[in-house]
Order: structure tokens, then C-alpha cells, then sequence
């Protein structure tokens, strides 16, 4: 059960992530995206197997994110149609309607990172591209350029270090100062780029003479299928996501989109 998330099949799993991200876009009460965003947390960490440092450090990175925009969404609030309506928030005294659309936005943003990492940390990437190519018919031409691309990442960054090491090496000084460093880095990027098109010449003539056509009719190796699984897990996200709905109209809380900002 530890690993039910990453072996859900990757595309039915970014569908889901998708309408239910354009399904909270139109709710706006703080309460439905805080419950779901908790509940989406809840599911990755007890059905998917997690570099749980990991996600807590990128989610603190977008929760200290969240707080600025919450900050930002109060202090350059629209005028209230009802300035009469306060409430206590932190040390201030502020209109609800402000306050209550900025929490809105803040937590919408908490539920959104919730649903994308759920999606990141579960999904094999490789396994991603080759699952859109079986199930949403991407052409391959595309798709083995995006999985190049994916595999030069790493490359790239020791071919960096080498090009820092060489300068080093033949006493080129290091650098004090946002310009001197911006030259710097204008210095690494001519023979950083004139490798990794080196790399990508090599590898489309590596392609091609291994046969490859980018015709869309092609065997796999490894094969997705779509299963009764993944179909309960799509499912079971939007029925999640109504049944938050429901319990936020139950207590009173729920409010569609209406236009604020």
C-alpha cells in the first residue's frame, strides 16, 4: 500500500492532478483548499513512497512563498463593498473581505503544491514521457527529445564543474561582485552549450542509426497499461474533492469564485 501512488499510471495521475487543480481554481474560501491540500498530504505520505526531507523542504520553501503572498494579497487589497465587517488578524484589525480572499489565494496556492508534489514525488519521469506516448499518443520524435534533454541535466551540470575546474587550473582568479560573476558566467556558457550540442548531435546520429524513425506505430518495452486502479484513483481524488466541497457548504463556509480579487 506504501507504493500505491507510484505505481498509479503516470498519465491517469497528471489528469488527476489537472482537474483537480481546475477544479479548485473556481472555489474561493480558504476553508475547502486548507481541508483538501491537508487530506492530499495525508494520501501521499501513506500511499506513496516519499523522500519525505525532501518534499518538507521544497514545501517550506513554498509555504514562506505562501506567506509573502499573503502578506501581499492583504496590504495591496481592492477597496471592501463592506469596510464595516472586520476581523481580528495577527496584531491588526481588517476588513473580513480582505482577509478572507487573501487566505483564499494563500491556501488555493498550499492545496496546488500539495497536488503537484504529490505528482513529482510519485512519478518516475521516464516512465511518465513513455506513458504519454502509450496512453496520449505524444509523437516520439517529441518525447525521446524531451527524455535527451531530461538525461543531459546531470551531464551537464559535471561538464560545468570541469569548465570551472579548467579555469582554475590555467589561474583564471575568482570572481567578487554581481558583474564580475554574470562574465563568468557568460565564460562557461560558450563551450557549455558548444558540448551539449556536440551531445545531442551524437545522440540523434546514435538514434537514427539504431533505426529510429519517430513513426508513431513503434513496440515498447516497457508498456503502460490503464487499469482499474487508476481509474478508482482519479475518481477517488474528485469524489474527495466534492466531498470537501459539501462538508464546507454544510458548515457555511463555501463560496465559489465571484469575481474578487
Amino acid at each position: 500500500m506504501s507504493t500505491l501512488l507510484n505505481n498509479i499510471n503516470p498519465s491517469i495521475k497528471a489528469i488527476t492532478v489537472v482537474i483537480s487543480v481546475c477544479l479548485l481554481t473556481f472555489v474561493f474560501d480558504p476553508f475547502t483548499p486548507l481541508v483538501y491540500c491537508i487530506l492530499t498530504i495525508l494520501l501521499t505520505f501513506l500511499f506513496g513512497k516519499v523522500a519525505w526531507k525532501m518534499y518538507l523542504l521544497y514545501f517550506l520553501v513554498i509555504c514562506l512563498l505562501s506567506i509573502g503572498m499573503l502578506w501581499t494579497s492583504v496590504a495591496f487589497a481592492d477597496e471592501p463593498n463592506n469596510p464595516q465587517l472586520t476581523m481580528q488578524f495577527l496584531f491588526w484589525e481588517l476588513p473580513k473581505e480582505n482577509v478572507t480572499v487573501a487566505l483564499s489565494l494563500t491556501l488555493r496556492m498550499l492545496a496546488f503544491a500539495a497536488l503537484s508534489f504529490m505528482f513529482i514525488f510519485t512519478t518516475n519521469m521516464v516512465h511518465f514521457i513513455l506513458s504519454l506516448m502509450q496512453q496520449c499518443k505524444l509523437p516520439p520524435k517529441l518525447a525521446y527529445g524531451i527524455l535527451a534533454g531530461y538525461r543531459f541535466l546531470p551531464l551537464m551540470r559535471d561538464e560545468l564543474q570541469q569548465i570551472r575546474a579548467a579555469h582554475q587550473v590555467r589561474g583564471v582568479n575568482r570572481v567578487s561582485g554581481l558583474k564580475e560573476t554574470i562574465q563568468q558566467y557568460k565564460r562557461y556558457a560558450i563551450p557549455l552549450l558548444s558540448g551539449a550540442i556536440r551531445k545531442a548531435e551524437r545522440t540523434a546520429i546514435a538514434m537514427e542509426s539504431k533505426g529510429f524513425s519517430g513513426e508513431k506505430n513503434r513496440a515498447f518495452y516497457r508498456q503502460f497499461q490503464v487499469t482499474f486502479i487508476d481509474w478508482l484513483f482519479l475518481g477517488g481524488m474528485i469524489v474527495l474533492l466534492a466531498a470537501t466541497v459539501a462538508i464546507s457548504i454544510k458548515l457555511g463556509y463555501f463560496s465559489w469564485y465571484k469575481g474578487q480579487f
